[in-house]
């Protein structure tokens, strides 16, 4: 338990306190609840309104107690211990107390209660059978809120306001869990009751459905429309979520072979009980009628497909890359790996192209949003990740967020962030768009930089030059911990006037005073964490702008202890795992470089299978190698090319160049428009093997269905190497994981079985770090001394013109997720179902457009529609949208520019024009 499961919390560091409660000693740490010491000794206190989760409240009066020496009958969960106290907990006198209360919930409760859908698993139930009450005194035809009708709050969950007991749990979840306060109490007695704020209903309301308010509820007040569908569940598997990097342990609650719900676990190490409207509720795209579970093949792309079974399947891919091997060798063809596979499914798709195809033409999607993330950080510090574990954040006392949007695209984490601001800890916000965290409740940021798309890297420049001439640079941690020479040349560089925050406003649109505020709070703040995202990395001086942030973290010192350093907010479930597992075409599993003999001899050892020294082409490389015919084959793994990646036009034409594409997807998605081979993937619910979050946590993810496909995805993987000759010999998921961990430091102590038992392990986890590592570089970088590189700002060349005088920038919201393949076949489109156009109110009037009214959205490269909607959430000169459905396109616009370093698109600055469609909104 923490010290807020039951009660009032400990205060940490005080000497314990002794007491006695029903004759038996206690001793626990001062300001701790009575209720709380009571379960430390194994005595259970009847309660309603405490939770393992919340703030002690004090409302249902069922925990009262007798305590010697005083008069009354305080509640244990709001009575702190005392040294030398004698509680008693139950006697003749409480009992009839808590009866009458009881009696009195249940007078005012519907007559089913034995029978409705909580039945079994209700807060009220059991606590009625405690206190021994076998009927209700009260007579049915008094006051009371029985008739107050049911609603469909979600279309995840109903609110039934006549099992309600106002024992104000999900008023304070919502509160002190999510931090959205969209719920309130509204009239007094019989006419109480929970409403979503204002708002006349949940949907339309601050409610972000993240599900705490139902997980809180004691009663079926609040219930999930699949537990009243179903019933209550019968077994449970616990795995990990599939959506975003939080990477949060869920659990599945099943009856037999139907999930009923997925329940956040208390403790998963990086959601800790918590979970989004995504995880929590948006599964049902697991056994949505759209997946594809038979394999297909077609000799052409114009051929209907043909369902065919898996061996077929296989001998068909196989000879056609075989074909295409003798006659135009390896090094035309290649493979994209999945982030939203498991390790053990990319670590196979990996070795069938390196082993099976002879060839180093592999990349990720990790390509496209945080590669410049790995580079980096790897020149500063050595390795390729984010610095701290999320509960880091808890001891921030400023946060600096810079091109990232928690709420929305990490919204646990978000949470969990806006938790620590409402703590005193102070936010910055660096950002072209006004994001929610900007003026969220009681959790606003005190600055907002509002700067420029493509001005990261000058504003980095900038707030460093306040740093280094104002005299705020942590001297002894550089003098100890960093590359003297390197830190003297970057010193001399960001002292010069021209990165002065006065020589840049130009180019930021920022503020100079603003810019030296948030420069001192962050260098003055005793503990100061940065948090990035693709706003960040998706430019074409992302790598410039990861090494500028990780400037500001050594000189500083903020790196190496709780509530510091740099942290990359990864995109999908496992970006961090594509990473590692080796799928870039420059790098063996464990970051290791295909050029160095001892690297290359020790997997050709394991795998018994001569590998090319050479890197290998880029997925960018691999499109234009295509169009240009040098380039004949390729295998996607899980993967939406046709959507997701930059200047759509320029990516059909690559796939429609292929001799063969085969594409292993759960949905036939547009890439798979181009394909000659569809080999059906599985869910995560099917998967059984782990996923890295964007903290290094591996977590296990367990099946809690039997593939519908009937064969695992690394199978599938290891059947077409064994095709072509390359057999790789496991017998299932946790075989690869040992193979990854005899070849790859970092995971070096993992398995299946160690993660069974410790729950989750962060990397490296090896003999000098056998329970894993939450914090990294606590006494020394990976690569010895913190490395400073100059990092000179250089505009992009996608700048804004005559005709094209808007800058698009894009991004993610909350209800959707990515190109929206799962989330787009959920009930998450109420929230949002369709992508749209923000544009200022300025700009729009400029242009004759009307909120709501269908707009042309064109760049240089191609054009599309939209539906505007106006607002100040950008400001003028920027306009931005999502990319979460299909119709929209929005990388039908998008360039194929990127960052030097990496190859990342540059999908944060697009030249745009927008004008009103020459056609009427449709309806």
């Amino acid at each position: 338990m923490s010290g807020r499961d039951l009660g009032t919390p400990a205060v940490e560091g005080t000497a314990p306190v002794g007491l006695t409660i029903d004759g038996q000693p206690a001793r626990v740490p001062a300001g701790t609840s009575i209720l709380r010491a009571a379960a430390t000794i194994g005595i259970e206190i009847p309660r309603l309104c405490a939770t393992a989760s919340l703030a002690a409240h004090g409302s249902c009066r069922l925990c009262i107690v007798e305590i010697a020496g005083r008069r009354g009958t305080p509640a244990a969960c709001t009575t702190p211990v005392e040294d030398g106290m004698v509680v008693t907990t139950d006697t003749p006198r409480l009992a009839k107390i808590r009866r009458g209360i009881v009696e009195l919930y249940l007078s005012d409760h519907p007559a089913d209660c034995l029978t409705c859908a909580a039945n079994g698993a209700c807060d009220l139930q059991a606590v009625a059978g405690k206190v021994g009450l076998r009927k209700v005194r009260y007579p049915a035809g008094g006051a009371t809120h029985r008739a107050a009708p049911a609603e469909a709050a979600t279309p995840y969950f109903v609110y039934d306001p006549a099992r309600c007991v106002v024992c104000a749990r999900c008023v304070r979840a919502c509160a002190e869990i999510q931090g959205n306060f969209a719920l309130t109490i509204v009239g007094r007695g019989f006419a109480s009751r929970i409403r979503p704020g204002a708002a006349e209903d949940f949907v339309g309301s601050e409610c972000v459905a993240c599900g705490a308010c139902v997980q809180a509820c004691p009663t079926a007040a609040l219930i999930e429309t699949s537990v009243v569908a179903h019933g209550q569940p019968t077994h449970a598997v616990e795995t990990t979520c599939a959506y975003c990097g939080v990477g949060c342990s869920l659990r599945a609650e099943m009856q037999g072979a139907q999930v009923v719900r997925m329940v956040p676990v208390a403790t998963g190490g990086a959601n800790q009980g918590h979970a989004c409207v995504k995880g929590r509720f948006a599964w049902g795209w697991t056994r949505h009628r759209d997946r594809v579970t038979t394999p297909m093949i077609r000799e052409r792309r114009t051929d209907p497909w043909r369902a065919v079974g898996w061996d077929e399947a296989i001998a068909f891919a196989a000879e056609r890359f075989r074909r295409i091997l003798a006659d135009h060798g390896p090094r035309a063809v290649g493979g994209v790996t999945s982030s939203r596979c498991t390790n053990e499914e990319i670590y196979a798709v990996q070795k069938l192209i390196r082993g099976g195809f002879g060839t180093n033409n592999i990349d990720t999607c990790a390509r496209v949003c945080h590669a410049p993330t790995g580079y980096g950080l790897r020149q500063a510090f050595g390795t390729s990740a984010g610095t701290q574990d999320f509960q880091s954040v808890d001891q921030a006392d400023l946060i600096l967020v810079i091109g990232a949007n928690p709420t929305d695209g990490h919204p646990v984490f978000g949470a969990r962030l806006k938790r620590r601001v409402r703590q005193g800890a102070t936010l910055v916000v660096i950002d072209p768009r006004r994001i929610d965290l900007v003026g969220a409740p009681h959790a606003r940021a005190r600055l907002h930089l509002q700067l420029r798309p493509g001005s990261n890297v000058a504003m980095l420049n900038a707030l460093a030059h306040v740093i280094v001439t104002e005299g705020l640079v942590d001297r002894a941690f550089v003098a100890a911990r960093c590359d003297l020479e390197s830190f003297a040349a970057w010193e001399e560089f960001v002292a010069d006037p021209a990165q002065s925050p006065e020589a840049v406003a130009e180019i930021t649109g920022v503020a100079a005073a603003e810019v030296r505020a948030a420069a001192r709070l962050y260098a003055t703040a005793g503990n100061a964490a940065i948090y990035y995202g693709l706003g960040v990395t998706e430019h074409s001086q992302g790598s410039t702008a990861v090494m500028a942030i990780a400037h500001l973290a050594m000189a500083t010192g903020n790196i190496g202890r709780p509530g510091v350093g740099v942290n990359p907010l990864r995109g999908q479930n496992n970006v961090q795992g594509s990473c590692d597992m080796g799928s870039f075409p420059n790098e063996l599993p464990g970051y290791r470089d295909v050029a160095d003999p001892a690297v290359r001899a020790l997997f050709e050892a394991a795998w018994g299978r001569t590998l090319d020294p050479e890197p290998g082409l880029r997925l960018p490389q691999m499109l234009d190698a295509a169009v240009e015919g040098r380039f004949k084959a390729l295998f996607v793994h899980g993967e939406d090319l046709a959507q997701s990646d930059p200047n759509t036009r320029h990516v059909v034409a690559a796939l429609e160049a292929l001799d063969l594409l085969v594409v292993q997807d759960l949905f036939l998605g547009e890439t798979a428009a181009y394909a000659h081979v569809f080999l059906p993937g599985t869910s995560f619910l099917e998967k059984d093997g782990t996923f890295t979050n964007a903290e290094r946590r591996i977590n296990r993810v367990r099946p809690a269905l039997a593939p519908r496909t009937g064969r695992h995805e690394w199978r599938i993987a290891a059947d077409l190497a064994t095709a072509l000759g390359f057999p790789m010999g496991w017998d299932d998921g946790a075989a690869i994981l040992d193979e990854i961990a005899r070849l790859t430091p970092s995971f070096a102590g993992v398995s299946f079985a160690r993660l069974d038992r410790a729950g989750s392990l962060q990397w490296p986890c090896n003999d000098a770090a056998p329970d894993g590592t939450p914090i990294l570089h606590v006494e020394g970088f990976v690569r010895g001394k913190g490395r400073f590189v100059p990092t000179p700002f250089e505009p992009t060349a996608e700048q804004a013109s005559r005709f094209y005088p808007l800058i698009l920038t894009t991004g993610r919201v909350l209800a959707q997720y990515n190109v929206g393949a799962q989330t787009r076949r959920t009930d998450n489109l109420v929230w949002h179902g369709e992508d749209v156009l923000e544009i200022h109110p300025d700009d729009a009037a400029a242009r004759g457009i009307a909120d709501g009214e269908l707009v042309t959205l064109a760049s240089r490269i191609g054009s599309t529609t939209l539906r505007a909607r106006l607002g100040d959430r950008v400001p003028p000169g920027v306009v931005h949208t999502t990319f979460h459905h299909p119709v929209g396109g929005a990388n039908v616009v998008t360039t194929d520019r990127a960052d030097w370093a990496t190859g990342c698109p540059e999908y944060k600055v697009t030249a745009v024009e927008v004008s009103r469609a020459n056609f009427p909104p449709p309806g």
